[in-house]
Protein backbone atom coordinates (compact mmCIF):
# COMPACT_ATOMS: atom_id res chain seq x y z
CA UNK A 1 0.00 0.00 0.00
CA UNK A 2 3.12 2.62 0.77
CA UNK A 3 3.67 2.75 -2.54
CA UNK A 4 0.84 4.08 -3.97
CA UNK A 5 1.02 6.85 -1.87
CA UNK A 6 2.10 10.23 -1.94
CA UNK A 7 2.91 12.23 1.09
CA UNK A 8 1.46 15.88 0.90
CA UNK A 9 1.21 18.77 3.57
CA UNK A 10 -2.09 18.42 5.80
CA UNK A 11 -2.80 22.03 4.53
CA UNK A 12 -2.81 21.25 0.88
CA UNK A 13 -6.13 19.60 1.60
CA UNK A 14 -8.70 21.22 -0.88
CA UNK A 15 -11.81 23.14 0.97
CA UNK A 16 -10.62 22.94 4.51
CA UNK A 17 -8.53 25.59 6.45
CA UNK A 18 -6.77 24.85 9.71
CA UNK A 19 -6.31 27.30 12.52
CA UNK A 20 -4.62 27.21 16.32
CA UNK A 21 -4.75 29.45 19.07
CA UNK A 22 -3.05 29.32 22.65
CA UNK A 23 -1.96 30.35 25.75
CA UNK A 24 1.58 29.51 26.05
CA UNK A 25 2.09 30.33 29.36
CA UNK A 26 -1.35 28.11 30.91
CA UNK A 27 -0.37 25.55 28.79
CA UNK A 28 -3.71 24.85 26.94
CA UNK A 29 -5.45 26.26 23.87
CA UNK A 30 -7.01 25.17 20.68
CA UNK A 31 -7.60 24.11 16.79
CA UNK A 32 -9.75 25.06 14.60
CA UNK A 33 -11.02 23.18 11.03
CA UNK A 34 -13.42 25.43 8.73
CA UNK A 35 -14.61 24.11 5.30
CA UNK A 36 -14.64 26.85 2.78
CA UNK A 37 -18.29 26.14 2.02
CA UNK A 38 -19.42 23.33 4.64
CA UNK A 39 -18.77 19.63 4.81
CA UNK A 40 -20.01 16.51 5.64
CA UNK A 41 -19.03 14.90 8.89
CA UNK A 42 -19.33 11.68 11.35
CA UNK A 43 -17.88 10.76 14.28
CA UNK A 44 -16.97 7.76 16.24
CA UNK A 45 -16.34 7.94 20.05
CA UNK A 46 -14.46 4.93 21.62
CA UNK A 47 -13.69 6.28 25.04
CA UNK A 48 -15.41 6.81 27.75
CA UNK A 49 -15.09 9.98 29.29
CA UNK A 50 -15.58 12.55 26.28
CA UNK A 51 -16.46 15.92 26.44
CA UNK A 52 -18.78 17.36 23.19
CA UNK A 53 -20.61 19.83 21.63
CA UNK A 54 -23.60 19.15 18.85
CA UNK A 55 -22.58 15.31 18.10
CA UNK A 56 -25.99 14.51 18.15
CA UNK A 57 -26.36 16.22 15.08
CA UNK A 58 -23.40 13.88 13.04
CA UNK A 59 -26.26 10.58 14.22
CA UNK A 60 -27.13 8.86 11.04
CA UNK A 61 -30.60 9.20 11.85
CA UNK A 62 -30.58 13.34 12.63
CA UNK A 63 -31.80 15.65 9.80
CA UNK A 64 -29.08 17.88 10.00
CA UNK A 65 -26.67 16.91 6.48
CA UNK A 66 -23.61 19.48 6.67
CA UNK A 67 -21.87 21.23 9.46
CA UNK A 68 -19.47 24.87 9.59
CA UNK A 69 -16.74 24.05 11.46
CA UNK A 70 -15.69 21.22 14.25
CA UNK A 71 -13.28 22.49 17.26
CA UNK A 72 -10.52 20.87 19.20
CA UNK A 73 -10.00 22.40 22.48
CA UNK A 74 -8.36 21.94 25.91
CA UNK A 75 -9.66 22.80 29.37
CA UNK A 76 -12.03 19.54 29.65
CA UNK A 77 -14.95 20.31 29.11
CA UNK A 78 -14.50 24.38 30.06
CA UNK A 79 -13.16 24.71 26.81
CA UNK A 80 -16.51 23.54 25.31
CA UNK A 81 -16.72 27.41 25.26
CA UNK A 82 -14.64 28.25 22.66
CA UNK A 83 -16.95 27.14 20.55
CA UNK A 84 -18.81 29.98 20.92
CA UNK A 85 -16.07 32.22 19.18
CA UNK A 86 -15.89 30.15 16.42
CA UNK A 87 -20.04 30.71 15.75
CA UNK A 88 -19.55 34.53 16.48
CA UNK A 89 -16.33 34.36 13.67
CA UNK A 90 -19.03 32.05 11.11
CA UNK A 91 -22.05 34.59 11.98
CA UNK A 92 -19.87 37.47 10.92
CA UNK A 93 -19.24 36.29 7.95
CA UNK A 94 -22.84 35.12 7.23
CA UNK A 95 -22.09 31.47 7.20
CA UNK A 96 -24.92 29.07 8.98
CA UNK A 97 -28.02 27.03 8.64
CA UNK A 98 -30.57 29.42 7.32
CA UNK A 99 -33.92 28.96 10.13
CA UNK A 100 -35.53 31.91 8.00
CA UNK A 101 -34.59 33.98 11.00
CA UNK A 102 -31.06 34.18 11.41
CA UNK A 103 -28.20 31.90 10.27
CA UNK A 104 -26.90 29.69 12.83
CA UNK A 105 -23.50 28.54 12.60
CA UNK A 106 -23.27 24.40 13.19
CA UNK A 107 -20.35 23.92 14.84
CA UNK A 108 -19.35 20.73 16.53
CA UNK A 109 -16.73 20.20 19.54
CA UNK A 110 -14.45 18.02 21.76
CA UNK A 111 -12.10 18.51 24.31
CA UNK A 112 -9.28 17.18 25.98
CA UNK A 113 -8.49 17.34 29.96
CA UNK A 114 -4.88 19.19 30.18
CA UNK A 115 -5.42 20.72 33.77
CA UNK A 116 -2.75 19.17 35.57
CA UNK A 117 -0.03 20.56 33.20
CA UNK A 118 0.51 24.23 32.99
CA UNK A 119 -2.07 26.62 35.10
CA UNK A 120 -5.51 24.52 35.50
CA UNK A 121 -7.50 28.41 35.41
CA UNK A 122 -5.73 28.51 32.23
CA UNK A 123 -8.57 27.09 29.38
CA UNK A 124 -9.53 28.03 25.91
CA UNK A 125 -12.45 30.89 26.16
CA UNK A 126 -15.08 32.15 23.37
CA UNK A 127 -12.23 35.00 22.23
CA UNK A 128 -9.46 31.63 21.73
CA UNK A 129 -11.78 29.96 19.61
CA UNK A 130 -12.31 32.88 17.54
CA UNK A 131 -8.72 33.89 17.33
CA UNK A 132 -8.39 30.38 15.64
CA UNK A 133 -10.53 31.20 13.10
CA UNK A 134 -8.50 34.42 12.38
CA UNK A 135 -5.41 31.84 12.23
CA UNK A 136 -7.16 29.62 10.23
CA UNK A 137 -6.66 32.33 7.34
CA UNK A 138 -3.50 31.59 6.88
CA UNK A 139 -4.24 27.66 6.79
CA UNK A 140 -1.35 26.71 9.09
CA UNK A 141 -0.64 22.72 9.50
CA UNK A 142 1.41 22.58 12.56
CA UNK A 143 2.66 19.74 14.81
CA UNK A 144 3.85 19.62 18.27
CA UNK A 145 2.64 22.18 21.61
CA UNK A 146 0.45 24.28 19.32
CA UNK A 147 -3.26 24.52 19.64
CA UNK A 148 -5.40 21.46 21.27
CA UNK A 149 -1.87 20.12 22.00
CA UNK A 150 -0.42 22.73 23.63
CA UNK A 151 -1.07 21.14 27.11
CA UNK A 152 -1.20 17.47 25.97
CA UNK A 153 0.55 14.95 27.53
CA UNK A 154 1.44 10.43 27.83
CA UNK A 155 1.87 8.00 29.74
CA UNK A 156 -0.17 9.22 32.96
CA UNK A 157 -1.32 6.00 34.65
CA UNK A 158 1.34 6.44 37.36
CA UNK A 159 0.17 10.59 37.33
CA UNK A 160 1.84 13.41 36.61
CA UNK A 161 5.80 13.01 37.54
CA UNK A 162 6.36 10.12 35.01
CA UNK A 163 4.61 11.27 32.25
CA UNK A 164 5.61 12.68 28.54
CA UNK A 165 5.14 15.78 26.90
CA UNK A 166 2.50 15.36 23.90
CA UNK A 167 1.46 17.97 20.99
CA UNK A 168 -0.89 17.80 18.04
CA UNK A 169 -0.06 16.21 15.11
CA UNK A 170 -0.56 15.82 11.40
CA UNK A 171 -0.14 13.21 7.93
CA UNK A 172 -1.72 13.20 5.00
CA UNK A 173 -1.17 10.91 1.61
CA UNK A 174 -3.00 11.30 -2.18
CA UNK A 175 -3.39 8.50 -3.89
CA UNK A 176 -4.75 9.46 -7.27
CA UNK A 177 -7.24 12.10 -6.63
CA UNK A 178 -7.88 10.77 -3.43
CA UNK A 179 -6.56 12.91 -1.10
CA UNK A 180 -7.07 11.85 2.98
CA UNK A 181 -5.23 13.41 5.79
CA UNK A 182 -5.63 13.35 9.72
CA UNK A 183 -5.04 15.80 12.82
CA UNK A 184 -4.77 15.04 16.35
CA UNK A 185 -4.19 16.04 19.50
CA UNK A 186 -2.52 13.26 21.49
CA UNK A 187 -3.24 13.50 25.39
CA UNK A 188 -3.24 9.92 26.01
CA UNK A 189 -3.34 7.57 29.02
CA UNK A 190 -0.80 4.99 27.23
CA UNK A 191 1.98 4.45 25.79
CA UNK A 192 2.57 5.46 21.80
CA UNK A 193 4.72 3.78 19.60
CA UNK A 194 5.70 3.50 16.17
CA UNK A 195 2.75 1.42 14.15
CA UNK A 196 5.45 -0.70 11.86
CA UNK A 197 8.73 -1.44 14.14
CA UNK A 198 5.92 -1.57 17.44
CA UNK A 199 9.24 0.44 19.14
CA UNK A 200 8.13 2.64 22.11
CA UNK A 201 9.12 6.73 21.58
CA UNK A 202 6.70 8.51 24.36
CA UNK A 203 4.87 7.32 27.43
CA UNK A 204 5.08 6.39 31.28
CA UNK A 205 8.53 7.06 32.78
CA UNK A 206 10.46 5.24 35.20
CA UNK A 207 10.17 6.85 38.57
CA UNK A 208 13.95 7.73 37.79
CA UNK A 209 13.19 8.64 34.20
CA UNK A 210 15.75 6.77 33.01
CA UNK A 211 14.09 4.16 31.09
CA UNK A 212 10.14 3.52 30.19
CA UNK A 213 7.73 1.69 32.15
CA UNK A 214 4.97 -0.62 30.52
CA UNK A 215 1.47 1.74 30.92
CA UNK A 216 -0.21 -1.74 29.71
CA UNK A 217 1.32 -4.05 32.22
CA UNK A 218 0.98 -1.90 34.62
CA UNK A 219 -2.98 -1.67 34.23
CA UNK A 220 -3.57 -4.94 33.60
CA UNK A 221 -1.76 -5.84 36.92
CA UNK A 222 -4.74 -3.46 38.70
CA UNK A 223 -7.33 -6.04 37.28
CA UNK A 224 -8.08 -7.31 40.90
CA UNK A 225 -8.64 -4.12 42.70
CA UNK A 226 -11.10 -1.67 42.27
CA UNK A 227 -9.51 2.15 42.64
CA UNK A 228 -11.62 5.25 42.23
CA UNK A 229 -9.90 8.40 40.32
CA UNK A 230 -6.64 6.01 39.36
CA UNK A 231 -6.03 8.57 36.65
CA UNK A 232 -5.11 12.41 35.99
CA UNK A 233 -6.94 12.81 32.56
CA UNK A 234 -6.93 11.75 29.37
CA UNK A 235 -8.41 11.86 25.68
CA UNK A 236 -6.92 11.76 22.33
CA UNK A 237 -9.32 13.47 19.71
CA UNK A 238 -8.54 14.35 16.05
CA UNK A 239 -9.58 14.40 12.76
CA UNK A 240 -10.11 12.55 8.84
CA UNK A 241 -10.19 15.00 6.24
CA UNK A 242 -10.78 14.24 2.75
CA UNK A 243 -11.71 15.44 -0.29
CA UNK A 244 -13.60 11.75 -1.20
CA UNK A 245 -17.72 12.30 -1.68
CA UNK A 246 -19.01 10.91 1.40
CA UNK A 247 -22.39 11.55 3.21
CA UNK A 248 -22.06 11.36 7.33
CA UNK A 249 -23.12 7.96 7.81
CA UNK A 250 -20.46 6.61 5.93
CA UNK A 251 -18.14 9.35 7.28
CA UNK A 252 -19.06 7.44 10.72
CA UNK A 253 -17.04 3.86 9.20
CA UNK A 254 -14.33 6.20 8.31
CA UNK A 255 -14.24 7.27 11.76
CA UNK A 256 -14.32 4.17 13.14
CA UNK A 257 -11.76 2.81 10.58
CA UNK A 258 -9.54 5.55 11.54
CA UNK A 259 -9.80 4.51 15.50
CA UNK A 260 -7.40 1.40 14.05
CA UNK A 261 -4.59 4.36 13.60
CA UNK A 262 -4.69 4.71 17.80
CA UNK A 263 -5.08 1.20 18.52
CA UNK A 264 -1.92 0.66 16.19
CA UNK A 265 0.45 3.59 18.15
CA UNK A 266 -1.62 3.74 21.73
CA UNK A 267 -1.37 1.11 24.76
CA UNK A 268 -3.72 0.69 27.16
CA UNK A 269 -6.14 3.05 24.44
CA UNK A 270 -10.05 3.65 24.69
CA UNK A 271 -10.56 3.05 28.32
CA UNK A 272 -12.76 4.21 30.21
CA UNK A 273 -10.05 7.53 31.46
CA UNK A 274 -10.31 8.48 28.28
CA UNK A 275 -12.89 10.68 26.01
CA UNK A 276 -10.92 9.37 22.33
CA UNK A 277 -12.98 10.82 19.63
CA UNK A 278 -12.35 10.68 15.53
CA UNK A 279 -14.49 12.95 13.54
CA UNK A 280 -14.38 12.00 9.36
CA UNK A 281 -14.92 15.49 7.33
CA UNK A 282 -15.63 16.18 3.77
CA UNK A 283 -16.01 19.14 1.48
CA UNK A 284 -14.73 17.08 -2.34
CA UNK A 285 -16.56 15.18 -5.01
CA UNK A 286 -14.39 13.10 -6.08
CA UNK A 287 -15.50 9.57 -6.06
CA UNK A 288 -13.73 7.00 -4.09
CA UNK A 289 -14.04 3.46 -2.34
CA UNK A 290 -15.13 3.70 1.48
CA UNK A 291 -13.35 1.05 2.64
CA UNK A 292 -10.39 2.16 0.73
CA UNK A 293 -10.31 5.95 2.63
CA UNK A 294 -11.17 3.83 6.02
CA UNK A 295 -7.37 2.19 5.69
CA UNK A 296 -6.08 5.07 4.80
CA UNK A 297 -7.56 6.77 7.20
CA UNK A 298 -6.08 4.51 10.01
CA UNK A 299 -2.95 4.83 8.12
CA UNK A 300 -2.76 8.57 8.52
CA UNK A 301 -4.04 9.00 11.82
CA UNK A 302 -0.77 6.12 13.22
CA UNK A 303 1.24 9.33 11.63
CA UNK A 304 -0.15 11.95 13.22
CA UNK A 305 0.20 10.48 16.61
CA UNK A 306 3.55 10.11 15.69
CA UNK A 307 3.99 13.14 14.96
CA UNK A 308 2.83 14.76 17.76
CA UNK A 309 4.78 12.94 20.16
CA UNK A 310 8.12 13.56 18.21
CA UNK A 311 7.41 17.41 17.29
CA UNK A 312 6.49 18.05 20.94
CA UNK A 313 8.97 19.80 23.06
CA UNK A 314 9.21 18.73 25.98
CA UNK A 315 9.33 21.03 29.87
CA UNK A 316 10.95 20.70 33.08
CA UNK A 317 10.17 17.63 34.70
CA UNK A 318 8.38 16.76 31.82
CA UNK A 319 10.46 15.54 28.97
CA UNK A 320 9.33 14.64 25.56
CA UNK A 321 10.52 12.11 23.12
CA UNK A 322 13.40 14.44 21.91
CA UNK A 323 14.04 14.76 25.00
CA UNK A 324 15.34 10.94 26.03
CA UNK A 325 18.68 9.66 26.13
CA UNK A 326 18.22 6.15 26.72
Amino acid sequence: MIDVLTEIPLNAMPGFRIGHAEDKAGLTGCTVILADTDMAAGIDVRGGGPASRETELLSPVTSCERIHAVLLSGGSAFGLRAADGVMRFLEERGRGFDTGFARVPLVCASCLYDLEIGDAAARPDADMGYRACVDAQNNRAVCGNAGAGTGCTVGKLNGTATMMKSGLGCHAVRVGDVCVGALVAVNALGDVFEPDSCRKIAGMLSPDKKRFADSEKALMATCAERKDNLFTGNTTIGCIITNAAFDKTRLKKIAAMAHNGLARTIRPVHTSADGDTIYALSTGNVRANQDAVGTLAAHVMAKAVNAAVLAAEGMPDCPAARDLTF
